[in-house]
């Protein structure tokens, strides 16, 4: 009798266990629905479709032109685009802001975000929430594209933006970040902005697989910005190239730095950062592939250099920098600096100049490479001599250079050049 009396409870307690959780997500359950808006349905805004939903909604928007006030998202929702329909800024507002965390933008076309010269207008802007996920949306003819400010742990990937300006003055950024942590950039595609990807006092964040290019000024622009990962980017014909200022512990693997050309362009500038590294990289087709100043403990490894005017410029400010394994490969110079006594060391790397010989046949040279040529320094002083770079004169320059290297700084040397190209 007490067995039969003692099973009844225990079942009676198990389908009680049962149903309290199911009352404790049935609440959600029935919460997860989708609001349509459509041009010509009940709900013809995504304005409107944001104060029906709930926390938890889709907001689906179906094919077609809204043109309405700036958009709040003040929820935690998804809102998603049905073959892309355009949201229209007509050339006069910001389009959509976000002020909720774990809201999702996916599938939209923003166009028409006009210039202002008193705030930074964006097709989209992020402020002070966290989770965001902005993905798969076009953006044409926008100030910013995409701007987060205070922002933590978002995704921002496979975006399409474009913007045509008639110059730096009249252009925003494509992705822009301030003040924000954790934060995704994968994927995207930015062109005629004036930066691409612009960064400043954002940390802790990866920047991979973007191709960045035709923008005005910097393919990528960041400052004050530690704790950076930018791997397997293309940063191709921009203004300037990639400027990385006042940071430290960046990474910088396997992206591509190319056809930055100009008076004043490089692939990549280095200015006051510290505990960085690069792997992996190829710079070609650059008037500056390198150029670091201020660059402290920087590590060079592995990287292509290959035909850019200037592969390497050094300033004497950048100490105790590291080259190994990279190979340098059709530059006009490849290494350049302003000064005989700098702390930088070069080792093992290829040299497509190296005049040396390997008669131990171990894939080393024999003889230190000396990459500094004394017609680099005059024309780094004196850019217009460039015009001789052709001359029997520099030829005669660079023989007597060889035999007697007094003028180029000695300390700029690979005491064991590899005979054989390393990537």
């Amino acid at each position: 009798m007490r067995a039969n009396t003692e099973m009844p409870r225990c079942i009676g307690r198990s389908a009680l266990v049962v149903a309290l959780a199911l009352a404790a997500v049935a609440p959600s359950l029935a919460a997860q629905r989708t609001v349509v808006v459509s041009p010509d349905g009940p709900v013809h805004t995504i304005t409107e479709g944001v104060r029906r939903a709930s926390a938890g909604d889709r907001i689906l928007v179906k094919t077609g032109t809204y043109r309405e006030p700036t958009i709040l998202v003040d929820k935690p929702v998804e809102i998603e685009g049905l073959g892309l329909p355009v949201l229209d800024g007509e050339g006069e507002r910001q389009i959509m802001t976000v002020a909720a965390d774990d809201v999702t933008v996916r599938g939209l076309h923003f166009v028409h975000v006009g210039t202002s010269y008193v705030e930074d207008r964006a097709a989209i802007r992020v402020a002070g929430v966290k989770g965001c996920t902005i993905s798969d949306n076009r953006f044409d003819d926008a100030f910013f594209g995409i701007y987060l400010a205070e922002a933590t742990g978002c995704v921002v990937e496979r975006n399409e933006l474009h913007a045509t300006t008639n110059g730096e003055a009249g252009s925003g950024n494509g992705i822009h970040l301030w003040s924000s942590r954790g934060i995704t950039i994968a994927d995207n595609r930015i062109t005629g902005h004036r930066d691409g990807i612009y960064l400043e006092f954002s940390h802790e964040s990866e920047i991979r697989g973007n191709v960045s290019e035709g923008n005005l000024r910097y393919g990528l622009h960041f400052m004050y910005s530690n704790d950076c990962h930018y791997t397997d980017n293309v940063f191709r014909d921009n203004g300037s190239g990639v400027a990385v200022m006042y940071t430290k512990n960046v990474t910088m693997k396997g992206n591509r730095f190319e056809q930055n050309w100009g008076g004043a362009a490089y692939g990549l500038l280095l200015k006051e950062i510290t505990d960085s590294r690069l792997e992996g990289n190829v710079f070609e087709r650059n008037t500056i592939a390198l150029m670091a100043e201020g660059a402290n403990r920087l590590q060079v490894d592995h990287n292509e250099f290959i035909a850019n005017g200037w592969a390497v410029k050094l300033a004497a400010s950048t100490q105790d920098g590291r080259f190994t394994r990279n190979d340098f490969i059709g530059n006009t110079f490849d290494v350049v600096t302003d000064s005989r006594q700098i702390s930088s060391t070069f080792a093992g790397n290829y040299w497509d100049s190296y005049k040396g010989y390997d008669l131990d046949r171990d894939g080393i040279g024999d003889v230190p490479h000396l990459p500094v040529r004394l017609f680099s320094l005059l024309a780094a002083r004196a850019e217009p001599a460039l015009v001789l770079l052709r001359s029997v004169f520099v030829e005669l320059l660079d023989a007597a250079e060889r035999v007697l290297p007094v003028l180029t700084p000695s300390g700029v040397n690979d005491p064991r050049p590899a005979m054989h190209r390393l990537t």
